[in-house]
């Protein structure tokens, strides 16, 4: 389970996601499904994602997690239906590059939590995952996925 995590400013990145409401269990499927409607928008639209496909998590609550699920895009688009438009916010931010699977990624999370507390900083409580392979075509041990913790100013 290797991962690097520090503290980078990060620039401010439009994006279309679908916000919904899910339960940690049935979370792949309703990941699955979102970006599966966000990418048939962005073929719609004639463009391509501007980066790794993500999900921001609003709360912590495994029975009834609040998310945001779609794909970093070039410039700001309209939305259309439940896909809106919507900004990874810039600034400083704790990130962490983690290599392995999905359920072994609270060891990176404690990871990051450590170095943003070492530094006297505080998250805004938004926690952005991007993922970087497919689980459907990747082996668990290499996953790829870079967590973000915006920081408050």
């Amino acid at each position: 389970m290797p991962f690097t995590c520090e503290i980078k400013e990060m620039p401010v990145q439009q994006a279309l996601t679908i916000r919904t409401r899910t339960s940690v269990q049935d979370l792949p499927q309703v990941v699955g499904q979102c970006f599966g409607s966000v990418a048939g928008y962005l073929g719609e639209l004639g463009e391509q994602p501007a980066g790794a496909p993500f999900v921001a998590y609003y709360n912590m609550d495994m029975a009834d997690l609040d998310v945001d699920i779609g794909f970093p895009v070039s410039k700001k688009f309209e939305g259309k239906g439940d896909i809106k438009p919507t900004a990874i916010p810039g600034g400083k931010t704790g990130t962490c590059f983690y290599t392995g699977p999905y359920q072994e990624l609270a060891s990176a999370y404690d990871a990051l939590t450590k170095i943003v507390t070492e530094k006297g900083l505080e998250p805004t409580g938004i926690v952005y995952e991007m993922y970087y392979h497919s689980p459907m075509d990747t082996e668990p041990s290499k996953l790829q996925t870079l967590i973000l913790f915006p920081l408050k100013s």
